[in-house]
């Protein structure tokens, strides 16, 4: 037992020399020795290069994904109450648009315009129009049209909004006397009013009105898509979005990284259908003769875009790529 205790105490005297020895210079002078640096990551200090530096690391990661899922998850809890109130908004429209025509019928058979053989004098038919107007005001009230009569006529307000964030207001000022026909407007240049007018104005105002709102409406849903790519993700695409007076055509390119390569992807997204806020094509290349599972990566993000806004499509497939790292 004491010469165990000699070998510990030898052991003890030797480990103090080599930390002296260690903590000295070459002048015999004691030198400071550095603490284990702190390991910044995402503007936070972790207490080292360690495990418990790199547990804290993940702690703060998983702290972060939790609460972007947790607010993904609000986000699709409110699209869809959305969603769902404006289903039961267009089905109260369609039961009124249904009991406006019925009443319309009753007062054209009441007045003998439908059965009378002659031909209807225009005051019966100005009637008949300022009738049908009002009836027009309250079926469109629900779903973001509205009116107001003038002396001459009626001046309609179209309100568009996408996924339940109001956007724009325009505006429709026709004259009802001696035919139906716009006096002013505040429709953009781009949009087919006068093609839209000459189809329906004269015989259906409110096939007019609807048109007319389903290309305003599908027109600022694209280009609020376009200005939340802007705005989300510039630091994702390269260059500029480009995009016509319509939006419906964007031209935008991004990159995909495999094995430590990155490559360039262009995107081309066409909207045939102007009444329509997705894409009816969506083109997207790559350098000609890489992998063949490029191929496969472009024709998966094309599916996405047809199927979902685009931001919200970019973000899928910025998040999908992210995982796969």
């Amino acid at each position: 037992m004491e010469e165990g205790r000699n070998s510990d105490e030898k052991k003890t005297a030797l480990c103090g020399r080599s930390l002296t020895a260690a903590s000295q210079d070459g002048g015999g002078r004691m030198s400071a020795v550095p603490l284990a640096q702190g390991k910044v990551e995402g503007g936070k200090v972790y207490s080292g290069d360690g495990v418990l530096g790199y547990l804290e690391m993940l702690e703060a990661q998983a702290h972060e994904l939790g609460l972007k899922q947790e607010e993904k998850e609000q986000q699709e809890k409110k699209l869809n109450r959305l969603k769902a109130k404006v289903q039961e908004l267009r089905t109260r429209r369609d039961e009124l648009r249904a009991k406006v025509e019925l009443q319309e019928k009753r007062l054209l058979d009441k007045e003998g315009v439908v059965t009378d053989p002659a031909r209807p004098s225009a005051q019966t038919v100005l009637e008949w129009k300022v009738k049908s107007i009002k009836a027009m005001l309250q079926v469109f009230y629900l779903t973001g049209i509205s009116g107001k009569l003038t002396k001459q006529g009626i001046c309609f307000c179209i309100s568009t909004a996408y996924e339940g964030t109001y956007l724009d207001s325009y505006y429709v000022d026709l004259l009802i006397k001696p035919e139906v026909k716009i006096q002013r407007h505040s429709v953009p240049i781009f949009i087919p009013l006068e093609q839209i007018a000459k189809k329906y104005l004269q015989t259906d105002i409110r096939r007019f009105l609807s048109v007319l709102s389903d290309h305003l409406n599908a027109y600022v849903g694209r280009r609020h898509q376009a200005d939340q790519l802007e705005e989300h993700f510039s630091d994702r695409i390269e260059g500029t979005l480009q995009r016509n007076s319509l939006c419906n055509l964007l031209v935008f390119n991004y990159t995909v990284s495999s094995d430590s390569k990155t490559f360039p992807f262009n995107v081309r997204l066409l909207y045939r259908d102007l009444c329509c806020s997705l894409p009816t094509e969506a083109i997207i290349s790559c350098t000609p003769g890489t992998l063949s599972l490029l191929a496969k990566v472009a024709a998966a993000h094309s599916n996405t875009f047809r199927q979902m806004a685009l931001h919200k499509a970019f973000d899928s497939i910025i998040n999908a790529k992210e995982s796969q790292d």
